[in-house]
Order: C-alpha cells, then structure tokens, then sequence
C-alpha cells in the first residue's frame, strides 16, 4: 500500500494518506484571536485539507481538540456544533495543554475515510 504525504517539510507533513484513511497534523488558527475565530480558521484549514486529500467532513473519524484553556470549551463547541451539522460526528476527545506558543488558543487533529 502506498503512502501519500501532503504539503510536507523537514519536520512534519500537513496530511499523510495510507489504507484508505486521511490523517491530518495539528492545525492551528491565526495567533491572537480569540477561540472561536481560532476554531473556524482552523475548521476551514480541516475542509481544504480533506478536499485536498479527496474527502470531507462527512467522513471524519476521530477528532482531538486541544484547548490552551478549558474556559474556551463552550466557545470552541458553539463553532465546531455549527460547522459539523449535527450529523456524522466522529469520535471526540478535547483536553486542555500548553500549546506551542500562548497566542494559539485551540488545535485540532482529526482523521478520515476517504471518499
């Protein structure tokens, strides 16, 4: 079986295809903006990248939200309920950690099936 890398560089790959599954990096919003702005910025990075690999959201998987402060929980959720639809939601799983800088507030990672 092959793998298939997308947008790759020295130190990690944006999305790797393999078994008939997308996996996707951490995808972060724009540093600074609030929570809810982060998670739509990083949902519309999400849909380009699923529509890169040949999938979308309908057929996501896992999904792995990480807050850099649970106080966002609510905020994060308002924006994710809206862009999933109330339909095909995949597993989930959000915790609170450090992220890589203190300006990004939200990162996920999520995996699909592919269309």
């Amino acid at each position: 079986m092959s793998i298939e890398r997308l947008h790759s560089g020295p130190r990690m790959s944006q999305a790797v295809i393999h078994g008939g599954i997308v996996h996707l990096a951490g995808q972060v919003g724009a540093p600074g903006e609030d929570a809810a702005a982060q998670t739509r910025a990083v949902l519309a990075q999400v849909d380009s990248l699923l529509a890169e690999a040949g999938t979308d959201k309908s057929r996501l998987l896992t999904a792995t939200i990480w807050l850099a402060d649970m106080a966002d929980f609510g905020a994060m959720n308002l924006v994710w309920e809206e862009w999933i639809g109330g339909a095909n939601a995949p597993t989930r799983a959000t915790g609170e950690v450090r992220l890589a800088t203190p300006d990004y507030k939200v990162e996920v990672i999520v995996t699909a099936a592919l269309a």
